[in-house]
Protein backbone atom coordinates (compact mmCIF):
# COMPACT_ATOMS: atom_id res chain seq x y z
CA UNK A 1 0.00 0.00 0.00
CA UNK A 2 1.41 3.36 -1.04
CA UNK A 3 0.39 6.80 0.08
CA UNK A 4 0.48 10.08 -1.73
CA UNK A 5 -0.47 13.16 0.25
CA UNK A 6 -3.79 14.36 -1.12
CA UNK A 7 -4.47 17.84 0.13
CA UNK A 8 -7.55 19.80 -0.72
CA UNK A 9 -7.88 23.48 -1.27
CA UNK A 10 -10.23 25.75 0.63
CA UNK A 11 -13.07 27.72 -0.88
CA UNK A 12 -12.43 31.38 -0.24
CA UNK A 13 -14.47 34.52 -0.66
CA UNK A 14 -13.67 38.16 -0.11
CA UNK A 15 -16.09 40.84 0.98
CA UNK A 16 -13.89 43.62 -0.31
CA UNK A 17 -10.79 43.40 -2.41
CA UNK A 18 -7.75 42.43 -0.34
CA UNK A 19 -4.18 43.44 -0.98
CA UNK A 20 -2.20 40.54 -2.39
CA UNK A 21 1.06 42.44 -2.71
CA UNK A 22 4.23 40.59 -2.09
CA UNK A 23 6.08 41.36 1.11
CA UNK A 24 8.48 44.25 0.77
CA UNK A 25 12.09 43.34 1.17
CA UNK A 26 14.37 45.00 3.66
CA UNK A 27 15.98 44.59 7.03
CA UNK A 28 14.24 43.05 10.03
CA UNK A 29 12.25 45.50 12.16
CA UNK A 30 11.97 48.18 9.49
CA UNK A 31 8.26 48.89 10.12
CA UNK A 32 8.11 49.74 13.82
CA UNK A 33 4.92 48.33 15.48
CA UNK A 34 2.13 45.97 14.40
CA UNK A 35 -1.12 46.29 16.37
CA UNK A 36 -3.42 43.25 16.59
CA UNK A 37 -6.67 43.02 18.54
CA UNK A 38 -8.44 39.83 19.57
CA UNK A 39 -11.64 40.51 21.42
CA UNK A 40 -11.05 37.26 23.29
CA UNK A 41 -7.89 37.66 25.31
CA UNK A 42 -5.48 34.70 25.66
CA UNK A 43 -5.05 33.25 29.14
CA UNK A 44 -1.90 31.25 28.40
CA UNK A 45 0.71 30.91 25.63
CA UNK A 46 0.95 27.13 25.60
CA UNK A 47 -1.58 25.50 23.23
CA UNK A 48 -1.00 22.11 24.85
CA UNK A 49 -2.76 23.44 27.95
CA UNK A 50 -5.71 25.10 26.24
CA UNK A 51 -7.98 24.11 23.37
CA UNK A 52 -8.91 27.74 22.73
CA UNK A 53 -8.27 29.28 19.31
CA UNK A 54 -7.07 32.52 20.90
CA UNK A 55 -4.31 30.69 22.77
CA UNK A 56 -3.36 28.77 19.64
CA UNK A 57 -3.15 31.92 17.53
CA UNK A 58 -1.28 34.02 20.08
CA UNK A 59 1.30 31.32 20.73
CA UNK A 60 1.78 30.75 16.97
CA UNK A 61 3.72 34.02 16.77
CA UNK A 62 6.34 32.45 19.04
CA UNK A 63 6.06 28.65 18.81
CA UNK A 64 6.19 26.78 15.51
CA UNK A 65 5.28 23.28 14.28
CA UNK A 66 7.13 21.16 11.74
CA UNK A 67 4.51 22.06 9.13
CA UNK A 68 1.13 23.72 8.79
CA UNK A 69 -1.66 24.36 6.31
CA UNK A 70 -1.47 27.44 4.13
CA UNK A 71 -4.40 29.63 3.07
CA UNK A 72 -5.32 27.08 0.38
CA UNK A 73 -5.42 24.21 2.87
CA UNK A 74 -2.22 22.68 1.53
CA UNK A 75 0.51 21.41 3.87
CA UNK A 76 3.70 23.47 3.76
CA UNK A 77 6.95 22.99 5.73
CA UNK A 78 7.65 25.26 8.68
CA UNK A 79 10.58 23.93 10.71
CA UNK A 80 10.90 20.88 8.45
CA UNK A 81 12.70 20.76 5.12
CA UNK A 82 9.79 19.13 3.30
CA UNK A 83 6.55 17.20 3.80
CA UNK A 84 7.47 13.49 4.10
CA UNK A 85 5.70 11.01 1.81
CA UNK A 86 6.28 7.46 0.66
CA UNK A 87 7.39 8.84 -2.69
CA UNK A 88 10.18 11.00 -1.27
CA UNK A 89 11.29 8.38 1.23
CA UNK A 90 9.96 10.15 4.27
CA UNK A 91 7.36 7.50 5.07
CA UNK A 92 7.75 3.75 5.23
CA UNK A 93 5.98 1.55 2.69
CA UNK A 94 3.91 -0.05 5.46
CA UNK A 95 2.78 3.42 6.69
CA UNK A 96 3.94 2.74 10.28
CA UNK A 97 6.63 5.42 10.48
CA UNK A 98 7.25 8.94 9.21
CA UNK A 99 10.58 10.74 9.27
CA UNK A 100 10.91 14.51 9.52
CA UNK A 101 14.10 16.46 8.91
CA UNK A 102 14.63 19.88 10.47
CA UNK A 103 15.94 22.78 8.41
CA UNK A 104 19.58 23.66 8.96
CA UNK A 105 20.41 26.58 11.20
CA UNK A 106 17.04 26.86 12.97
CA UNK A 107 17.49 28.26 16.46
CA UNK A 108 15.42 29.18 19.46
CA UNK A 109 15.11 32.86 20.26
CA UNK A 110 17.86 32.42 22.89
CA UNK A 111 20.27 31.39 20.13
CA UNK A 112 20.46 27.68 20.94
CA UNK A 113 19.69 25.19 18.13
CA UNK A 114 16.30 23.56 17.66
CA UNK A 115 17.04 19.84 17.65
CA UNK A 116 15.33 16.49 17.29
CA UNK A 117 15.51 16.18 21.08
CA UNK A 118 13.08 19.09 21.36
CA UNK A 119 10.63 17.34 19.04
CA UNK A 120 10.81 14.11 21.02
CA UNK A 121 10.42 16.01 24.28
CA UNK A 122 7.25 17.68 22.98
CA UNK A 123 5.68 14.33 22.15
CA UNK A 124 6.57 12.96 25.58
CA UNK A 125 5.21 16.15 27.16
CA UNK A 126 1.78 15.76 25.56
CA UNK A 127 1.59 11.98 25.99
CA UNK A 128 2.60 12.03 29.67
CA UNK A 129 -0.07 9.93 31.45
CA UNK A 130 0.15 12.07 34.60
CA UNK A 131 -0.84 15.27 32.85
CA UNK A 132 -3.60 16.62 30.70
CA UNK A 133 -2.87 17.63 27.10
CA UNK A 134 -5.42 19.62 25.11
CA UNK A 135 -4.00 18.19 21.86
CA UNK A 136 -3.90 14.53 22.88
CA UNK A 137 -5.82 13.39 19.79
CA UNK A 138 -2.93 14.47 17.57
CA UNK A 139 -0.78 11.81 19.22
CA UNK A 140 -3.23 8.91 19.04
CA UNK A 141 -1.49 5.67 18.02
CA UNK A 142 2.01 7.18 18.41
CA UNK A 143 4.22 4.41 19.79
CA UNK A 144 7.31 6.52 20.24
CA UNK A 145 9.40 9.29 18.71
CA UNK A 146 12.92 8.24 17.79
CA UNK A 147 15.81 10.68 17.60
CA UNK A 148 17.82 9.60 14.54
CA UNK A 149 20.29 12.47 14.67
CA UNK A 150 20.28 16.12 15.74
CA UNK A 151 18.05 17.15 12.85
CA UNK A 152 16.06 13.96 12.19
CA UNK A 153 13.20 12.32 14.06
CA UNK A 154 11.08 9.31 13.21
CA UNK A 155 7.56 8.92 14.57
CA UNK A 156 6.61 5.28 14.98
CA UNK A 157 2.92 4.38 15.03
CA UNK A 158 1.22 1.38 16.59
CA UNK A 159 -0.44 0.63 13.26
CA UNK A 160 -0.39 1.91 9.66
CA UNK A 161 -1.26 5.62 9.42
CA UNK A 162 -2.43 6.60 5.95
CA UNK A 163 -2.67 10.19 7.17
CA UNK A 164 0.33 10.72 9.49
CA UNK A 165 0.24 14.53 9.50
CA UNK A 166 -1.15 15.07 12.99
CA UNK A 167 1.75 15.25 15.47
CA UNK A 168 3.68 18.52 15.17
CA UNK A 169 1.51 19.80 12.30
CA UNK A 170 -0.53 22.98 12.68
CA UNK A 171 -0.38 25.84 15.15
CA UNK A 172 -2.01 23.75 17.88
CA UNK A 173 0.88 21.26 17.91
CA UNK A 174 4.14 23.27 17.97
CA UNK A 175 7.59 22.30 19.22
CA UNK A 176 8.48 23.21 22.81
CA UNK A 177 12.03 23.85 23.95
CA UNK A 178 13.06 20.86 26.05
CA UNK A 179 15.48 22.90 28.15
CA UNK A 180 12.78 25.38 29.16
CA UNK A 181 10.00 22.87 29.88
CA UNK A 182 12.08 20.04 31.36
CA UNK A 183 10.62 20.53 34.85
CA UNK A 184 7.07 21.16 33.59
CA UNK A 185 5.90 17.70 32.60
CA UNK A 186 2.93 15.67 33.79
CA UNK A 187 0.90 17.07 36.65
CA UNK A 188 3.39 19.93 37.08
CA UNK A 189 2.64 21.41 33.64
CA UNK A 190 -0.20 23.82 34.55
CA UNK A 191 1.80 25.29 37.44
CA UNK A 192 4.77 26.43 35.33
CA UNK A 193 3.69 30.05 35.04
CA UNK A 194 6.90 31.51 33.61
CA UNK A 195 7.22 28.81 30.96
CA UNK A 196 3.54 28.90 29.94
CA UNK A 197 3.41 32.70 29.83
CA UNK A 198 6.82 33.35 28.23
CA UNK A 199 7.75 30.37 26.05
CA UNK A 200 11.06 30.41 24.21
CA UNK A 201 10.21 29.82 20.57
CA UNK A 202 11.63 29.68 17.07
CA UNK A 203 8.98 31.96 15.57
CA UNK A 204 9.31 35.54 14.33
CA UNK A 205 8.50 37.21 17.65
CA UNK A 206 9.61 37.06 21.30
CA UNK A 207 7.35 37.77 24.28
CA UNK A 208 8.50 40.66 26.46
CA UNK A 209 5.36 41.04 28.57
CA UNK A 210 2.32 38.80 28.91
CA UNK A 211 -0.70 39.83 30.93
CA UNK A 212 -3.23 36.99 31.00
CA UNK A 213 -6.67 37.94 29.73
CA UNK A 214 -5.36 41.35 28.70
CA UNK A 215 -2.40 41.95 26.44
CA UNK A 216 0.91 40.69 25.05
CA UNK A 217 3.94 42.74 24.07
CA UNK A 218 6.41 41.19 21.66
CA UNK A 219 9.53 42.18 19.74
CA UNK A 220 11.15 40.80 16.59
CA UNK A 221 13.19 37.65 17.18
CA UNK A 222 16.79 38.62 16.42
CA UNK A 223 17.61 34.96 15.83
CA UNK A 224 14.79 34.29 13.38
CA UNK A 225 16.04 32.26 10.42
CA UNK A 226 15.01 34.80 7.75
CA UNK A 227 17.19 37.90 8.08
CA UNK A 228 14.57 40.18 6.52
CA UNK A 229 11.66 39.05 8.70
CA UNK A 230 9.61 40.02 10.53
CA UNK A 231 9.17 43.49 9.06
CA UNK A 232 7.75 44.80 12.34
CA UNK A 233 10.13 45.59 15.19
CA UNK A 234 7.39 45.37 17.81
CA UNK A 235 3.97 43.79 18.11
CA UNK A 236 1.17 44.88 20.42
CA UNK A 237 -1.42 42.13 20.87
CA UNK A 238 -4.47 43.45 22.70
CA UNK A 239 -7.18 41.15 24.02
CA UNK A 240 -10.61 41.69 25.47
CA UNK A 241 -13.63 43.83 24.71
CA UNK A 242 -16.08 42.73 22.05
CA UNK A 243 -16.15 42.04 18.32
CA UNK A 244 -17.82 45.34 17.42
CA UNK A 245 -15.21 47.41 19.27
CA UNK A 246 -12.43 45.37 17.66
CA UNK A 247 -13.86 45.96 14.18
CA UNK A 248 -14.15 49.69 14.81
CA UNK A 249 -10.57 49.84 16.05
CA UNK A 250 -9.42 48.70 12.60
CA UNK A 251 -12.03 50.03 10.16
CA UNK A 252 -13.16 53.29 11.82
CA UNK A 253 -10.33 54.63 13.98
CA UNK A 254 -7.29 52.86 12.51
CA UNK A 255 -5.92 52.28 16.00
CA UNK A 256 -5.22 48.64 15.17
CA UNK A 257 -4.03 46.91 12.03
CA UNK A 258 -5.83 43.59 12.33
CA UNK A 259 -8.91 42.30 14.17
CA UNK A 260 -9.87 38.63 14.57
CA UNK A 261 -13.17 36.75 14.57
CA UNK A 262 -15.63 39.54 13.89
CA UNK A 263 -18.70 37.81 15.20
CA UNK A 264 -21.51 40.31 14.63
CA UNK A 265 -24.67 40.93 12.65
CA UNK A 266 -23.97 41.49 8.94
CA UNK A 267 -25.57 44.94 8.84
CA UNK A 268 -23.36 46.07 11.74
CA UNK A 269 -20.22 44.86 9.97
CA UNK A 270 -21.24 46.62 6.76
CA UNK A 271 -21.81 49.90 8.59
CA UNK A 272 -18.46 49.76 10.37
CA UNK A 273 -16.66 48.98 7.09
CA UNK A 274 -17.75 52.40 5.82
CA UNK A 275 -15.31 53.97 8.28
CA UNK A 276 -12.62 53.90 5.63
CA UNK A 277 -9.48 52.86 7.55
CA UNK A 278 -9.75 49.13 6.84
CA UNK A 279 -11.81 46.41 5.24
CA UNK A 280 -13.41 43.11 6.27
CA UNK A 281 -12.09 39.86 4.80
CA UNK A 282 -13.51 36.38 5.11
CA UNK A 283 -12.92 32.78 4.08
CA UNK A 284 -14.99 29.61 4.51
CA UNK A 285 -13.45 26.53 6.06
CA UNK A 286 -14.57 23.98 8.67
CA UNK A 287 -15.63 26.43 11.42
CA UNK A 288 -19.03 25.40 12.86
CA UNK A 289 -21.13 27.19 15.45
CA UNK A 290 -22.84 24.41 17.39
CA UNK A 291 -24.72 23.47 20.54
CA UNK A 292 -22.99 20.81 22.61
CA UNK A 293 -25.28 18.74 24.80
CA UNK A 294 -23.85 17.56 28.09
CA UNK A 295 -24.20 13.80 28.43
CA UNK A 296 -23.20 14.04 32.10
CA UNK A 297 -24.81 15.64 35.12
CA UNK A 298 -23.51 19.14 35.93
CA UNK A 299 -25.54 19.52 39.13
CA UNK A 300 -23.72 21.47 41.86
CA UNK A 301 -25.24 19.05 44.38
CA UNK A 302 -22.80 16.37 43.22
CA UNK A 303 -19.30 15.97 44.70
CA UNK A 304 -16.58 17.78 42.68
CA UNK A 305 -14.80 14.52 41.83
CA UNK A 306 -17.86 13.20 39.93
CA UNK A 307 -19.74 16.33 38.86
CA UNK A 308 -19.90 16.58 35.04
CA UNK A 309 -18.04 13.29 34.63
CA UNK A 310 -19.07 10.00 33.04
CA UNK A 311 -19.67 8.60 36.53
CA UNK A 312 -22.83 10.74 36.64
CA UNK A 313 -24.96 10.46 33.45
CA UNK A 314 -27.33 13.34 32.74
CA UNK A 315 -30.81 12.64 34.15
CA UNK A 316 -32.68 13.44 30.91
CA UNK A 317 -30.35 14.66 28.14
CA UNK A 318 -29.19 11.08 27.69
CA UNK A 319 -32.63 10.52 26.11
CA UNK A 320 -32.14 10.97 22.37
CA UNK A 321 -35.77 11.98 21.91
CA UNK A 322 -35.23 15.04 24.09
CA UNK A 323 -32.12 16.01 22.13
CA UNK A 324 -33.91 15.49 18.82
CA UNK A 325 -36.83 17.64 19.89
CA UNK A 326 -34.40 20.41 20.86
CA UNK A 327 -32.86 20.25 17.38
CA UNK A 328 -36.22 20.21 15.59
CA UNK A 329 -37.26 23.39 17.38
CA UNK A 330 -34.40 25.47 15.91
CA UNK A 331 -34.74 27.60 12.77
CA UNK A 332 -31.16 27.60 11.46
CA UNK A 333 -31.95 29.71 8.40
CA UNK A 334 -33.27 32.51 10.62
CA UNK A 335 -30.25 32.27 12.93
CA UNK A 336 -27.92 32.73 9.97
CA UNK A 337 -29.94 35.60 8.52
CA UNK A 338 -29.75 37.45 11.83
CA UNK A 339 -26.23 36.54 12.83
CA UNK A 340 -24.00 36.09 9.79
CA UNK A 341 -25.60 36.75 6.42
CA UNK A 342 -23.04 36.16 3.62
CA UNK A 343 -20.46 35.08 6.21
CA UNK A 344 -22.48 32.04 7.27
CA UNK A 345 -24.22 28.94 5.91
CA UNK A 346 -26.73 26.84 7.90
CA UNK A 347 -25.47 23.31 8.35
CA UNK A 348 -26.39 19.96 9.86
CA UNK A 349 -22.76 18.79 9.82
CA UNK A 350 -19.86 18.86 12.21
CA UNK A 351 -17.55 18.53 9.16
CA UNK A 352 -18.90 20.92 6.51
CA UNK A 353 -15.68 21.18 4.47
CA UNK A 354 -13.78 20.32 2.34
CA UNK A 355 -16.62 19.22 0.01
CA UNK A 356 -15.37 15.64 -0.33
CA UNK A 357 -15.90 15.10 3.41
CA UNK A 358 -19.22 16.94 3.71
CA UNK A 359 -22.27 14.74 4.29
CA UNK A 360 -25.45 15.47 2.32
CA UNK A 361 -27.27 15.53 5.64
CA UNK A 362 -29.96 18.25 5.54
CA UNK A 363 -32.62 16.87 7.89
CA UNK A 364 -32.08 19.57 10.51
CA UNK A 365 -32.81 22.45 8.13
CA UNK A 366 -36.57 22.44 8.62
CA UNK A 367 -37.93 23.77 11.88
CA UNK A 368 -40.91 21.75 13.14
CA UNK A 369 -42.18 22.83 16.55
CA UNK A 370 -45.27 20.64 16.45
CA UNK A 371 -43.28 17.51 15.64
CA UNK A 372 -40.89 18.38 18.50
CA UNK A 373 -43.83 18.61 20.91
CA UNK A 374 -45.18 15.27 19.72
CA UNK A 375 -41.80 13.63 20.22
CA UNK A 376 -41.61 14.87 23.82
CA UNK A 377 -45.15 13.65 24.43
CA UNK A 378 -44.16 10.20 23.20
CA UNK A 379 -41.11 10.27 25.47
CA UNK A 380 -43.37 10.83 28.48
CA UNK A 381 -42.53 14.49 29.06
CA UNK A 382 -45.89 16.19 29.72
CA UNK A 383 -47.04 19.55 31.07
CA UNK A 384 -49.51 18.20 33.63
CA UNK A 385 -50.03 21.44 35.59
CA UNK A 386 -50.20 23.84 32.67
CA UNK A 387 -47.26 26.02 33.72
CA UNK A 388 -45.55 25.61 30.34
CA UNK A 389 -42.80 23.29 31.59
CA UNK A 390 -42.90 19.56 30.91
CA UNK A 391 -42.33 17.03 33.69
CA UNK A 392 -41.61 13.33 33.99
CA UNK A 393 -41.23 11.22 37.12
CA UNK A 394 -41.21 14.35 39.25
CA UNK A 395 -38.42 16.03 37.24
CA UNK A 396 -38.93 19.27 35.32
CA UNK A 397 -37.51 19.69 31.83
CA UNK A 398 -35.26 22.58 32.82
CA UNK A 399 -31.79 23.36 31.45
CA UNK A 400 -28.93 25.85 31.85
CA UNK A 401 -27.74 27.16 28.47
CA UNK A 402 -24.33 28.86 28.51
CA UNK A 403 -22.05 30.51 25.97
CA UNK A 404 -19.48 33.29 25.71
CA UNK A 405 -20.45 36.94 25.95
CA UNK A 406 -21.07 38.26 22.45
CA UNK A 407 -23.95 40.12 20.86
CA UNK A 408 -24.61 37.50 18.16
CA UNK A 409 -24.46 34.62 20.62
CA UNK A 410 -26.80 36.39 23.00
CA UNK A 411 -29.23 36.96 20.11
CA UNK A 412 -28.99 33.26 19.30
CA UNK A 413 -29.57 32.36 22.94
CA UNK A 414 -32.71 34.50 23.11
CA UNK A 415 -34.19 32.97 19.96
CA UNK A 416 -33.34 29.39 20.91
CA UNK A 417 -34.68 29.91 24.43
CA UNK A 418 -37.99 31.09 22.96
CA UNK A 419 -38.22 28.07 20.65
CA UNK A 420 -37.39 25.66 23.47
CA UNK A 421 -39.90 27.40 25.73
CA UNK A 422 -42.54 26.84 23.05
CA UNK A 423 -42.03 23.07 23.20
CA UNK A 424 -42.10 22.99 27.02
CA UNK A 425 -38.45 23.30 28.05
CA UNK A 426 -37.51 25.85 30.70
CA UNK A 427 -34.25 27.58 29.87
CA UNK A 428 -31.88 29.59 32.06
CA UNK A 429 -29.39 31.61 30.02
CA UNK A 430 -25.84 32.18 31.15
CA UNK A 431 -23.09 34.07 29.31
CA UNK A 432 -19.46 34.09 30.40
CA UNK A 433 -16.62 36.40 29.43
CA UNK A 434 -14.85 34.80 26.47
CA UNK A 435 -11.43 35.02 28.10
CA UNK A 436 -12.73 32.90 30.96
CA UNK A 437 -15.01 30.59 28.95
CA UNK A 438 -12.24 29.68 26.51
CA UNK A 439 -9.48 30.02 29.10
CA UNK A 440 -7.15 27.36 30.41
CA UNK A 441 -7.58 27.80 34.18
CA UNK A 442 -8.34 24.32 35.60
CA UNK A 443 -9.64 25.94 38.77
CA UNK A 444 -12.32 28.02 37.05
CA UNK A 445 -15.89 26.66 37.13
CA UNK A 446 -16.78 28.55 33.94
CA UNK A 447 -14.56 27.05 31.22
CA UNK A 448 -16.23 25.27 28.33
CA UNK A 449 -14.34 21.96 28.91
CA UNK A 450 -15.52 21.79 32.52
CA UNK A 451 -19.08 22.17 31.21
CA UNK A 452 -20.97 23.00 34.41
CA UNK A 453 -24.16 23.52 32.40
CA UNK A 454 -26.63 21.39 30.45
CA UNK A 455 -25.91 22.78 26.99
CA UNK A 456 -23.37 25.25 25.65
CA UNK A 457 -22.78 27.01 22.35
CA UNK A 458 -19.48 27.89 20.69
CA UNK A 459 -17.54 27.29 17.49
CA UNK A 460 -14.32 25.52 16.66
CA UNK A 461 -12.50 23.90 13.76
CA UNK A 462 -9.57 21.69 12.86
CA UNK A 463 -6.11 22.31 11.45
CA UNK A 464 -5.44 21.32 7.85
CA UNK A 465 -7.93 19.66 5.53
CA UNK A 466 -8.13 16.15 6.99
CA UNK A 467 -10.66 15.82 9.86
CA UNK A 468 -9.36 12.57 11.40
CA UNK A 469 -7.88 14.14 14.53
CA UNK A 470 -10.92 16.41 14.87
CA UNK A 471 -13.30 13.46 14.83
CA UNK A 472 -11.02 11.51 17.16
CA UNK A 473 -11.62 14.15 19.81
CA UNK A 474 -14.92 12.43 20.58
CA UNK A 475 -13.42 9.05 21.33
CA UNK A 476 -14.55 7.38 24.56
CA UNK A 477 -12.23 8.32 27.42
CA UNK A 478 -11.05 11.59 25.86
CA UNK A 479 -13.44 13.70 27.93
CA UNK A 480 -12.22 16.42 30.34
CA UNK A 481 -12.10 15.23 33.93
CA UNK A 482 -10.44 16.09 37.25
CA UNK A 483 -7.63 13.56 36.73
CA UNK A 484 -6.49 15.46 33.60
CA UNK A 485 -6.91 18.95 35.11
CA UNK A 486 -10.07 19.19 32.98
CA UNK A 487 -8.09 18.83 29.76
CA UNK A 488 -9.66 16.72 27.03
CA UNK A 489 -11.31 17.31 23.68
CA UNK A 490 -14.51 15.26 24.03
CA UNK A 491 -16.36 18.22 25.47
CA UNK A 492 -19.88 16.76 25.70
CA UNK A 493 -18.66 13.36 27.02
CA UNK A 494 -20.01 11.46 23.99
CA UNK A 495 -19.18 7.74 23.88
CA UNK A 496 -20.18 5.23 21.21
CA UNK A 497 -18.56 1.85 20.53
CA UNK A 498 -19.36 1.88 16.81
CA UNK A 499 -17.94 5.38 16.52
CA UNK A 500 -14.63 4.34 18.08
CA UNK A 501 -14.43 1.28 15.82
CA UNK A 502 -14.93 3.46 12.73
CA UNK A 503 -12.24 5.84 13.97
CA UNK A 504 -9.83 2.91 14.09
CA UNK A 505 -10.84 1.95 10.57
CA UNK A 506 -10.30 5.52 9.35
CA UNK A 507 -6.80 5.53 10.81
CA UNK A 508 -5.96 2.45 8.68
CA UNK A 509 -7.55 3.63 5.45
CA UNK A 510 -5.51 5.33 2.71
CA UNK A 511 -7.89 5.53 -0.28
CA UNK A 512 -9.36 9.02 -0.33
CA UNK A 513 -12.84 7.96 -1.42
CA UNK A 514 -13.06 5.41 1.40
CA UNK A 515 -11.77 7.94 3.93
CA UNK A 516 -14.50 10.32 2.78
CA UNK A 517 -17.16 7.62 3.27
CA UNK A 518 -15.95 6.94 6.82
CA UNK A 519 -15.76 10.65 7.69
CA UNK A 520 -19.36 11.15 6.53
CA UNK A 521 -20.49 8.15 8.56
CA UNK A 522 -18.72 9.43 11.69
CA UNK A 523 -20.22 12.87 11.15
CA UNK A 524 -23.71 11.41 10.84
CA UNK A 525 -23.37 9.34 14.03
CA UNK A 526 -22.59 12.49 16.01
CA UNK A 527 -25.20 14.69 14.36
CA UNK A 528 -28.15 12.93 12.72
CA UNK A 529 -28.14 9.74 14.77
CA UNK A 530 -27.05 10.67 18.28
CA UNK A 531 -28.03 14.35 18.35
CA UNK A 532 -25.32 14.77 20.97
CA UNK A 533 -24.17 17.87 19.16
CA UNK A 534 -26.45 20.21 17.22
CA UNK A 535 -24.67 22.02 14.35
CA UNK A 536 -26.06 25.45 13.57
CA UNK A 537 -23.94 27.54 11.18
CA UNK A 538 -20.85 26.95 9.05
CA UNK A 539 -19.16 30.27 9.81
CA UNK A 540 -16.63 31.96 7.62
CA UNK A 541 -13.48 33.18 9.29
CA UNK A 542 -14.07 36.94 9.39
CA UNK A 543 -11.37 39.49 10.14
CA UNK A 544 -10.56 43.15 9.53
CA UNK A 545 -7.39 44.31 7.80
CA UNK A 546 -6.11 47.87 8.02
CA UNK A 547 -5.47 49.79 4.82
CA UNK A 548 -1.75 50.10 5.56
CA UNK A 549 -1.18 46.43 6.37
CA UNK A 550 0.16 44.12 3.68
CA UNK A 551 0.98 40.43 3.44
CA UNK A 552 -2.16 39.11 5.16
CA UNK A 553 -3.50 35.80 3.85
CA UNK A 554 -6.56 34.81 5.85
CA UNK A 555 -6.37 31.11 6.68
CA UNK A 556 -9.46 29.10 7.57
CA UNK A 557 -7.37 25.95 8.07
CA UNK A 558 -4.84 27.15 10.63
CA UNK A 559 -4.02 30.19 12.75
CA UNK A 560 -5.04 33.64 11.47
CA UNK A 561 -1.46 34.62 12.25
CA UNK A 562 0.14 31.68 10.45
CA UNK A 563 2.21 33.99 8.20
CA UNK A 564 2.62 37.01 10.51
CA UNK A 565 6.34 36.96 9.68
CA UNK A 566 5.34 38.10 6.17
CA UNK A 567 3.18 41.05 7.23
CA UNK A 568 4.47 44.51 6.50
CA UNK A 569 3.50 48.19 6.38
CA UNK A 570 2.31 49.55 3.04
CA UNK A 571 2.33 53.10 1.78
CA UNK A 572 -1.48 53.27 1.61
Amino acid sequence: MRFTAHLLGATSMTLLSSSMAFAQEGERGRDDQLNIIYWQAPSILNPYLSGGVKERDASSMVLEPLANADEKGELVPKLAIEIPTVENGGMTEDLTAITWKLKEGVTWSDGTPVTADDVKFTADYCMNPEGGCAQQSKFNDVKNVEVVDDRTITIHFDEPKPYPYLPFVGAASPILQAAQFAECTGARAPGCTEENFNPIGSGPFVVTDFRPNDSIQLVANDNYRDAGKPAFAKLNFKGGGDAVSAARAVMETGEFDYAWDLLMAPDVLETIAQGGTGKPIFEFGPLVERIEINMTNPSPDLPPETRATVQEPHPFLTDRRVRQAMSMAIDRELLNEIGYGQAGRPTCNLVPAPPIYSSDNTECMTQDLEAAKTLLDEAGWLDENGDGVREKDGMRLSIVFQTSTNAVRQDFQALIKDWWNQIGIKVELRNIDASVFFGGDPGSPDTFPKFYADVEMYANLYDGTDPQAYLAQRRCGNEPKPSTQWQGENINRFCDEEYDTLLDELSRTSKLEERARLVKRLNDIITTESKSMLPLINRAAVAAQGNTLGGVKLNAWDSDLWNVADWYRTEG
